[in-house]
C-alpha cells in the first residue's frame, strides 16, 4: 500500500490500484455537473492528451494554486485537455471555476462513486479525498507520466508534467 505524509508527520494510506507508466490508463467515470449524462470519463476525450491534475479540495490554498497554475499554463499545451479531480461536488466546482476565473481546466468530480480515486490509487483512506497527483494519458489511452506528490501539502512539479504532456503530443 503506498502512502503519502501530512505536514512531514502524519502517514497517510492510499488505497486502490497503484497504476504503472507504460500500461493502459485505467477507466473511471467522473462528472462535470450532478446530472447522470455529465459523466467524464477515459472515452470523452479519446485520441487527445490529457493531463490529470488531482487535487483534495479546491477550496484549499495549495489546490487553488495548482488548478489557477494549470490554467495560466494551458496555453503552453496547445491541444492538451487539461481535468483537475477532486471529490468536491460539481456545484461547488463550479461556483469555485466562476470566481477563481479559471475557464481553461475542465473540472471532474469523482464524489459520486470513487471510480478515479480506486483505478489510480490515490483515495486517502483516513481522511476520505484524494492525494495531490498528476498523471498524463496520451492519445492512444497510454498512461506515460505519474506523480503522487509525497506531501500532501506541497505543490507538484508543473514543469515536470508539462513537459511529459508535451511529449506525449509528438
Amino acid at each position: 500500500m503506498a502512502s503519502i505524509t501530512f505536514k512531514g508527520v502524519t502517514t497517510l494510506n492510499l488505497i486502490g490500484n497503484e497504476v504503472a507508466v507504460g500500461a493502459p490508463a485505467p477507466d473511471f467515470t467522473l462528472r462535470k455537473g450532478l446530472a447522470p449524462d455529465s459523466a467524464y470519463t477515459l472515452d470523452t476525450d479519446a485520441g487527445k492528451v490529457r493531463l490529470l491534475s488531482v487535487v483534495p479540495s479546491l477550496d484549499t490554498p495549495v489546490c487553488d494554486t495548482q488548478t489557477r497554475t494549470f490554467n495560466q499554463r494551458a496555453a503552453e499545451l496547445g491541444n492538451v485537455v487539461i481535468v483537475t479531480v477532486s471529490l468536491d461536488l460539481p456545484t461547488a466546482q463550479g461556483r469555485w471555476c466562476g470566481a477563481a476565473g479559471v475557464d481553461k481546466v475542465i473540472t471532474a468530480s469523482d464524489y459520486f462513486d470513487h471510480s478515479f480515486g480506486q483505478a489510480y490509487g490515490v483515495r486517502i483512506e483516513a481522511l476520505g479525498v484524494l492525494a495531490r497527483a498528476l498523471f498524463v494519458i496520451d492519445g492512444n489511452g497510454t498512461l506515460t507520466y505519474k506523480q503522487i506528490v509525497p506531501e500532501l501539502t506541497n505543490e507538484p512539479n508543473y514543469d515536470e508534467a508539462i513537459t511529459a504532456a508535451k511529449a506525449a503530443i509528438a
